[in-house]
């Protein structure tokens, strides 16, 4: 094992050893996660065509069937948590689908 990595994991250990025995603090953040939202199926339905999309697009973004997002803006089913994250997300950044989602093929001319 080389030593300065033998080192490193020693410092690292004792250090680990000493915050157990309340000797060392270490680093703490606070993080806030935010309430889920709720949607209504207008609600949902604007959000898919202010990112653009058909049914089928955006249930395949999302990871669903076509199906589920016709019963969403149909109200005759909700979203689960995730689909509602995700469904925030698209509501707060709609470019987001574009930068992170969309794989373009360049067009023969």
């Amino acid at each position: 094992m080389n030593k300065s990595l033998f080192e490193s994991l020693k410092t690292s250990l004792n250090e680990a050893i000493d915050h157990a025995d309340g000797k060392h603090n270490a680093r703490t953040r606070k993080i806030t996660i935010k309430p889920l939202p709720t949607f209504s199926p207008q609600d949902i339905k604007e959000i898919r065509k202010k990112v653009e999309m058909t049914q089928l697009l955006f249930a395949q973004t999302l990871g669903v069937s076509k199906k589920t997002v016709e019963a969403w803006e149909a109200g005759t089913n909700v979203p689960n948590g995730s689909a509602m994250r995700l469904l925030q997300l698209l509501e707060e950044q709609p470019t987001f689908v574009t930068q992170e989602v969309y794989v373009t093929e360049a067009s023969s001319v």
